[in-house]
């Protein structure tokens, strides 16, 4: 059947999301940090086994767990969506809130909040799976539904294939996946090639000689070594990397000593690095060990400097091909589809699962800001600056449209070449 039939298809097959907007609001209400999915992976998986349709392997990578609806011969589509959530106290004050607080990996009591927008990718990929296997007489081939965990530390679509997730379903023949951004509610966007940046972190720890606050002549001052190193690694971007080049450093943490009459005798400095190029990557791991080298060197720090990598995620890169067959679909169906959104220096794991078998994968961004609050920022920066943005406290995509828009596009993506 001809491919701009899917969005009527679609309106004929319409879903009542009244109790996915629940469903979303309880995902909200009780998240789980990285590697700690444990209930809401059997929620998912709970919902996902009152479809009937689907055959369900849990427990893979962790608390990632897939749902494999069989259809006849044809294309095998992989639909992706993210489970955890961010050591981040939300203060959105909406009725549904989180309050819930966690011990994170080392220990300590966080609290916890989708400040992300998985909350909002499992309930779209529930709702889609249903859709689809609604209207399994409409096409033909394997449908995979795969919730994965441990996306914000950038380990979990690598550790379910490296415990054996392509042992337990199919290979897919195309991987897709979806991200709510800031961006308006109901608005979708993609481009083929690079849609999202690879992005590093590292923990570097700097060693000093402790003493007592009125005796500094007598240490090595870890903190005063850490702000030279701060404000040094600044101009990396701005100096050492093309302008045309898509580049951010960003040190998120420093940490050092305990009060304030005592020089400590470490510094531990947490940073943030992201890139489109794979030279310009390695020019910015080559830049930074450089400048700590040389810091520690200047400030006489008693031992070399440890830099330690703490996450890695790959370029996020849609196969041009995949995503210009997408890009038919979702122009047919949304109005106003962007094709060639600009890049974004947001990072994902997700082409993992694609990429670790050579399948083509393409992703694409939905908006979940209010319409009304987007349109009335509009021309105006300031304003449009102070809309809260991923990882945000205050970050809460507004129902719908944004649940139908996610919904609509992974049903597109699936049917766009299971219907082939």
């Amino acid at each position: 059947m001809a491919q701009k039939s899917l969005s009527n298809l679609l309106k004929a097959a319409s879903l009542d999301l009244t109790s996915y907007e629940d469903l979303y609001k309880h995902f909200h209400a009780h998240p789980e940090l990285s590697l700690q999915e444990k209930v809401t992976s059997e929620t998912v998986a709970a919902h996902l086994s009152q479809l009937k349709a689907y055959e369900i392997h849990t427990n893979i990578g962790g608390y990632g767990l897939a749902g494999v609806l069989k259809n006849g011969p044809g294309k095998t589509i992989l639909l992706r969506a993210d489970m955890d959530a961010l050591p981040v106290k939300e203060l959105t004050g909406l009725s549904y809130a989180s309050s819930v607080t966690m011990r994170d990996s080392d220990g300590i009591e966080k609290p916890v909040m989708h400040a992300c927008g998985h909350d909002m990718h499992m309930t779209c990929l529930l709702a889609a799976a249903a859709l689809l296997a609604n209207v399994k007489h409409e096409w033909s081939g394997t449908l995979i539904v795969l919730f994965q965990p441990n996306e914000e530390r950038g380990g979990g679509a690598q550790a379910m294939v490296d415990d054996g997730l392509y042992s337990k379903i199919p290979i897919p023949d195309y991987v897709f996946g979806q991200h709510v951004m800031r961006m308006r509610a109901g608005s979708v966007g993609s481009r083929p090639g690079t849609i999202m940046a690879a992005a590093d972190s590292c923990k570097i720890t700097l060693f000093g000689r402790g003493g007592h606050g009125s005796t500094p002549h007598q240490t090595v001052d870890p903190v005063l070594l850490a702000a030279h190193v701060v404000l040094r690694l600044q101009n990396i971007v701005s100096r050492e990397v093309d302008p045309s080049d898509l580049a951010v450093v960003t040190v998120g943490s420093l940490q050092a000593g305990q009060t304030e009459n005592i020089i400590a005798d470490r510094a531990e400095i947490g940073v943030d690095f992201r890139t489109i190029k794979l030279e310009t990557r390695q020019k910015i791991i080559s830049a930074i060990q450089r400048i700590v080298e040389a810091e520690c060197m200047a400030s006489g720090s008693p031992k070399p400097p440890v830099i330690t990598p703490t996450r890695r995620f790959p370029p996020t890169t849609n196969d041009k091909y995949a995503a210009t067959q997408l890009a038919a679909s979702f122009a047919d169906h949304f109005e106003g589809f962007d094709g060639d959104i600009p890049r974004t220096s947001v990072s994902e794991d997700f082409s993992t699962l694609g990429t670790s078998q050579g399948v083509p994968c393409s992703f694409w961004l939905i908006g979940g800001i209010d319409p009304e609050v987007w349109d009335k920022a509009q021309g105006n920066e300031a304003l449009v600056q102070e809309i809260p943005g991923n990882h945000s406290a205050l970050f809460a995509p507004v129902i719908q449209p944004t649940m139908k828009a996610g919904v609509d596009a992974l049903c597109l993506a699936a049917l766009t070449f299971l219907r082939e």
